[in-house]
């Protein structure tokens, strides 16, 4: 891809964490000087995660204690955020059936959400979430909901895996898509690449959408989300996305790196 001068006028960077930055308690080489030389420039770094088992508080917490970076909540858009930003919206006053971590429920209790993890009477939607607690009687659950109501379905987010130190573990659209198979019902997913993500971070930062650019080693959800919102895009090789990928996607981003110490030399 042909390098320009656009790249050098970002200064609103909107990072996937897994894949991208870091893998499970490990930091990628590169990431604290490129988040070092974000700062430098007067810009600023949001981390635009799909992953709904952790809080902005809990990420705070591990950015410091795993990576030795200091961080504030609120640089942190979460799927698990944008879901509660929703459901307030849409659901205040409903029950809602959720299938996910019991730390991701009782992060929607806490947001004054009436939340069920069983097929009753009265639910007003079905949420799903990635969950590494999962078993059988949360799928059965989930699935009577859905055969047996007509009320909507939503999700955290589509990706398929979540990165580990050895591969990949199903992440939250590779369990809905069981449920898809099992109910024909298919979710609304609310994290990225919904194009809000991008807006919310534009509308917080004071940035313009030529200063952003998206960060992550997804195509179909980290650079769809740029797409879709708007602005440039860089994709990473260090997570699922390969350079074979890039050839024939719908998802093209405007820059490919093998990682994010070769990003922060194009700008160097």
């Amino acid at each position: 891809m042909n390098f320009n001068h656009a790249l050098k006028q970002k200064k609103l960077f909107l990072f996937d964490i897994d894949g991208t930055i870091a893998v499970g308690d490990t930091l990628y080489d590169g990431s604290a000087e490129l988040l070092q030389y974000i700062e430098s420039i007067g810009g600023k770094a949001y981390y635009i995660t799909n992953n709904s088992t952790k809080s902005g508080q809990d990420y705070v917490k591990k950015f410091r204690t795993a990576f030795g970076l200091e961080t504030t909540e609120d640089l942190f858009i979460t799927s698990g955020y944008l879901t509660i930003r929703f459901l307030k919206k849409h659901f205040a006053d409903k029950k809602i059936f959720v299938l996910g971590t019991s730390s991701f429920v009782s992060e929607l209790r806490k947001n004054g959400l009436n939340i069920t993890e069983t097929a009753e009477e009265g639910i007003g939607c079905v949420v799903a979430a990635y969950d590494n607690e999962l078993n059988y009687n949360k799928l059965t659950e989930a699935c009577k909901v859905l055969l047996t109501t007509d009320v909507p379905f939503y999700a955290t987010n589509p990706d398929l895996r979540c990165p580990t130190c050895f591969g990949f573990i199903p992440d939250c659209g590779a369990i809905c898509n069981m449920l898809t198979e099992t109910t024909d019902k298919t979710p609304v997913y609310l994290g990225k690449p919904s194009k809000k993500v991008v807006e919310l971070c534009l509308s917080l930062s004071g940035f313009t959408k030529e200063e952003t650019l998206v960060v992550g080693d997804r195509l179909y959800t980290d650079i769809a989300c740029g797409i879709n919102g708007g602005v440039d895009t860089c994709v990473v090789f260090t997570g699922e996305a390969t350079p074979e990928d890039i050839k024939d996607t719908p998802y093209p981003p405007t820059y490919a790196f093998a990682n994010v110490r070769e990003l922060l030399q194009q700008f160097q």
